[in-house]
């Protein structure tokens, strides 16, 4: 591991639990700073007091995939205590230390560009972003089998988006026998829909698409299913937004249209935390590794 072998682990969920499990098992020093309602065996792992938490010794630190709020506070579902993540904190680690996190807000890319700290954006990542894409697919497709009264078998489906997601969401409910559209902007993404015998739809026509649909699923980051589209759609139609917040959804106008829309955010953190941990662990060994 090169001379990274103190790991603060600050906040996260279950699929945390897993990380800190894997990365104790290689050796790796491990301190928890919001996990006092859990208790780690293993003499390498060690929890940390919020009140003068001392990070002069750690080489890194791992935030929630969620990041920190406006206002460097993290999620920790295991403490009553709030954490945040501050300026100060970044300046007492070494020079050498490296903050990962799963995305970052203004406030996390401000603190540590003026400590001088370097950030990796987990989610960011090629490799982290499409493995996590199973999870969340398969929780997708859990949605929609228990919020919808017809079978995925026969069902029109809409995906909003072909990234690494939206890939894996399309070959998933195509592989259930769903009428599956992909609506996309650019003609390669179109020409790669044809070519797996999906139906591309251009973003600017979902107007007309949407009337027909069983369920759509975005997973656009910005508002692609807005006031005008959802008019069009029909009140027993599902949407299932996926996108981090605020999501892709007017969900005020699909609420008063009668159409079910839920923001299904940290999917593979609820239905598959130990999976989704093993993704995450893995991939902190490789850039630990690459120390």
């Amino acid at each position: 591991m090169g001379e990274q072998t103190n790991f603060l682990v600050m906040g996260g969920d279950q699929r945390y639990v897993e990380v800190v499990h894997q990365l104790s098992q290689k050796g790796i020093h491990i301190y928890l700073a919001g996990y006092d309602h859990l208790s780690f065996s293993k003499p390498n792992v060690q929890h940390i007091d919020s009140e003068n938490a001392d990070l002069s010794k750690m080489d890194a630190i791992l935030l929630p995939l969620s990041g920190t709020n406006a206002d460097g506070e993290v999620e920790a579902e295991y403490t009553d205590k709030q954490w945040s993540l501050t300026l100060d904190m970044l300046k007492n680690m070494p020079k050498h230390a490296v903050v990962y996190t799963g995305i970052s807000n203004e406030y996390l890319d401000r603190i540590t560009s003026e400590a001088d700290r370097k950030l990796v954006k987990l989610i960011a990542r090629d490799d982290v972003a499409i493995l996590n894409s199973i999870p969340t697919a398969e929780a997708t497709l859990g949605i929609a089998i228990q919020e919808t009264d017809i079978t995925i078998h026969g069902a029109n489906v809409l995906i909003l988006g072909f990234g690494r997601t939206g890939i894996t969401l399309a070959r998933l409910f195509a592989a259930t026998g769903a009428n599956v559209s992909v609506a996309v902007r650019k003609e390669a993404d179109a020409a790669r829909i044809t070519e797996m015998g999906l139906l591309p739809v251009r973003m600017e026509d979902i107007n007309e698409e949407v009337t027909n649909m069983d369920i759509c699923i975005n997973t656009v980051p910005h508002e692609v299913l807005n006031e005008d589209v959802i008019s069009h759609m029909s009140p027993s139609s599902l949407i299932i937004d996926i996108a981090s917040k605020p999501g892709g959804t007017d969900f005020k106008a699909a609420n008063e249209k009668g159409i079910k829309a839920i923001h299904a955010l940290g999917l593979p953190g609820k239905t598959a935390p130990k999976s989704a941990g093993e993704i995450i662990s893995s991939v902190l060994l490789k850039l630990l590794l690459q120390k």
